[in-house]
């Protein structure tokens, strides 16, 4: 296997780390450069970026607050936000937003957006650190389709749970998915951090501009929020599935309720829980990542234990990778 690895990463430019874990064994092993300008490697404990792979993180944030009797499935956010983003339906409940069933306006539409490379930020990035600051590019989007009718991908709508899980807590967004995400998951390596001072032992995000390998720090915001921009390692993600299938991030109620299929994706041959992706006709669960500079795939088996995770410093370089751990080539 790992000689074709090799090929498939060789010819795709792969630039990240591959890790399965199957049948108490792990297969590890880092592809190109952490930092091209000093032609830093990765290596097997590189942290990335994960995209929107920390919709996740934010779900399971909510779902612990609804546990402990803060917010409750049903709590509509209006009741939280005030009179801020009035274009939000009256009707929208945490449970919609987690599902994205919620239809809101979305502020980052990838309906819209085809070009995940274009600069598409309409504030300049380092004003994007903490969740408040999010409110004004949030607002202005009109809603898509009633509360509760039917699936949309919604980015807009997981930095509105954050948003909510903020003040309805009190706690500071990043430090709840830090004491009720990676804490009880022992993930060590797992973190929000600004693209400004990203420290040792971390993966820059690079893409193709003009020629040349560009790093992403003009694309995306400085601190990553609800919807997407946690950093981890392989070894954390794999840590995260198991922590999360024990029950020692959530109850076991509520894993099972979070990897039901609540919407169907046939286009896509996926269904969707809450804050998670599920295969359309087994019960692999998935997280998926992709950003400028950012590209991430992770599949757990929780009948078998097998997880395979992908995680890549480029925009396109983790899918063929991950298409040959899957065992298909399209």
């Amino acid at each position: 296997m790992e000689q074709e690895l090799d090929e498939v990463a060789r010819t795709a430019n792969f630039s990240g780390v591959v890790r399965v874990d199957e049948d108490r064994q792990v297969f590890e092993k880092a592809y190109g450069l952490a930092h091209r300008g000093y032609k830093i490697p990765n290596t097997v404990d590189t942290r990335f970026a994960i995209a929107s792979g920390c919709k996740a993180f934010t779900a399971l944030a909510v779902v612990s607050l609804i546990e402990d009797g803060t917010l409750s499935a049903d709590t509509r956010v209006r009741s939280i936000l005030g009179a801020d983003l009035p274009l939000i339906d009256d009707e929208v409940t945490v449970w919609q937003l987690l599902a994205h069933r919620s239809g809101i306006g979305d502020y980052f539409d990838e309906e819209v957006i085809t070009d995940i490379n274009e600069y598409v930020l309409p504030v300049p990035v380092q004003n994007l650190r903490d969740i408040e600051q999010y409110v004004p590019i949030l607002d202005g989007y009109p809603q898509k389709f009633p509360p509760g009718t039917q699936f949309g991908y919604n980015n807009g709508g997981y930095v509105v749970l954050s948003l909510i899980a903020e003040r309805a807590s009190g706690v500071p967004y990043h430090d709840l998915v830090r004491q009720r995400v990676c804490a009880p998951a022992g993930l060590p390596d797992t973190e929000f951090l600004r693209s400004d001072s990203l420290g040792e032992r971390t993966a820059i995000g690079y893409l193709p501009i003009d020629g040349e390998w560009r790093t992403n720090v003009f694309h995306l915001p400085i601190r990553g929020g609800g919807d997407g921009g946690i950093y981890t390692t392989a070894a954390d993600v794999s840590a995260f599935w198991r922590a999360f299938f024990a029950g020692r991030i959530v109850s076991e109620r509520w894993v099972t309720e979070m990897v039901k299929p609540h919407s169907e994706i046939p286009e896509d041959k996926l269904r969707y829980g809450l804050g998670f992706w599920l295969h359309g006709s087994t019960s692999q669960v998935q997280l998926v990542g992709w950003d400028a500079g950012v590209s991430f795939k992770t599949v757990h088996e929780p009948e078998s234990g097998i997880t395979r995770t992908v995680l890549g410093n480029t925009s396109d370089g983790v899918w063929p990778v991950a298409r040959f751990l899957s065992g298909t080539r399209r």
